[in-house]
Parts: C-alpha cells; structure tokens; sequence
C-alpha cells in the first residue's frame, strides 16, 4: 500500500463524491467539511461527470457509489487510479455483495463500506484509506476465501498462509492488492512481464489458489491486518 499520509485543517483530506442522489451527495458533503481536517472539493452524480472532474480537483479521497445510471462506481475507481495512483478510492454501496467487493479490491479499491454506516464511521474511514491504509478486515478477507476456494482447499488452510512465501513474492502479492496489472508491477519492480508472470504463477501454487482475485483477496487481508486497525462497524461484510 502506499506510505502513510498525514493530513491537518491547513493541509485537509481533499474529498471527491460520486452518488446519483443529490440528497445524499449534499448529506455526505455536509458530513465530511464539518471536520477541521477534510474539504470536500467537487461531487458528480454520473460517471462521465466523474470522470471529466474528478483528476482536475486532484482529490486524495474519492467516495464512490456503486450501482449508478450509467455504469458502476467500481469502473469508476479503476479509471481514476489509472490516472492518478496516489488516490485512494473509498466504495460506499447499499448492498453487501461479495462480488461487487471481489471487483472492488480487483480495481484497487481501499475500502468497502456499506451506507448504513454511522456519520462518525465514515468520517473514520475516509481518514484511513487518505493515510493509506486499507479498510478491508482480516473477517471479510476469510469469509471472500472460504466462498471462493473448494472444501480440500479449506481443510488444508493453515493460521500463517502467506508464510512460504518470498520476500519477492509477497511483494508482489502486495501490488496484485493494490489493483495493479503485471505489465504495471513489472515497471515498478523493474521486472519483466514474463518473470512476473512466472512469480505470480509460484505464488498462487504456494497459496492454494488457482485465480487472481483469490490471491487479490489474501492480499487485502496482509495489508489489512499489518496496519491494526479493525474497520468500523460498517464495514464490508458487517
């Protein structure tokens, strides 16, 4: 994940929403500039409009609805990281959909909370994933594998999963986490494709795991849980 961010009122968390609901825009708007150390510096209520806005106004937050006229808000968080990595994109949804949560962290989402969380939660949560942690728990990351992996898989699970792997590896899976492609990680790592390819390979063996998203998953919880912080209670999966 990325290095922790310090925020204040004369440096504050710049907050971009994305709702088709006025009410709720102006709700959450509200919310969060009450707090000394966030600002809330545009809105939109459609994806174009998001996407026109959004990288301008340079926020470091984005709130982003899931299900919207046209289109979902997951898309958006992946076309918004593409342009500026930096952002942390934070999925708020009426729905608590295991799915919609996989696809979440596939686009590099840092957190998932549903809206039936409390104003001083949320307020919370935005100032996480601005530090640059993650708002996915070590529960919600178990319950996502014990659905996506097969009852042999299930009996073989062992309390330190991550164990056999590499510095390299793990280093990797870190940034499988964070959404990104293997075209990506290897300009990061200065690594080929190819060599990417064949660690991800390794490391998914060494996991149990056959998919992706699966070690995508197990990632959100390394990162999760190396931060000691627990979400509030309306978090994904709650």
């Amino acid at each position: 994940m990325s290095e922790e961010r310090v925020f204040s009122p004369e440096k504050p968390i710049r907050v971009f929403l994305l709702d088709d609901h006025e009410v709720v825009r102006r709700g959450l708007q509200d919310l969060l500039d009450a707090e000394p150390d966030i600002q809330v510096v545009g809105e939109a209520g459609t994806i174009d409009h998001a996407l026109a806005r959004g990288p301008a106004l340079r926020p470091h937050v984005a709130v982003l609805d899931v299900r919207l006229p046209d289109g979902s808000g997951i898309e958006v968080c992946r076309e918004l990281r593409s342009r500026m990595p930096d952002l942390a994109c934070l999925i708020l949804t009426s729905f608590d959909d295991d799915d919609a949560l996989l696809n979440a962290i596939m686009a590099g989402a840092s957190g998932y909370v549903l809206k039936q969380i409390t104003g001083s939660d949320l307020v919370s949560a935005v100032r996480t994933v601005a530090s640059g942690q993650s708002m996915l728990d070590a529960a919600t990351t178990t319950r996502l594998m014990s659905s996506l992996r097969g009852p042999d898989a299930r009996e073989q699970e062992t309390d330190q999963p991550l164990a056999g792997l590499s510095p390299r590896e793990r280093e990797i899976l870190a940034l499988i986490g964070e959404g990104l492609t293997n075209r990506q990680i290897g300009r990061k790592l200065y690594l080929s494709e190819k060599t990417v390819k064949n660690h991800i390979s390794r490391l998914l063996a060494k996991l149990g795991v056959q998919r992706r998203v699966q070690a995508a998953v197990m990632a959100a919880g390394l990162a999760s849980g190396g931060s000691g912080q627990s979400p509030p209670g309306g978090g994904a999966g709650r």
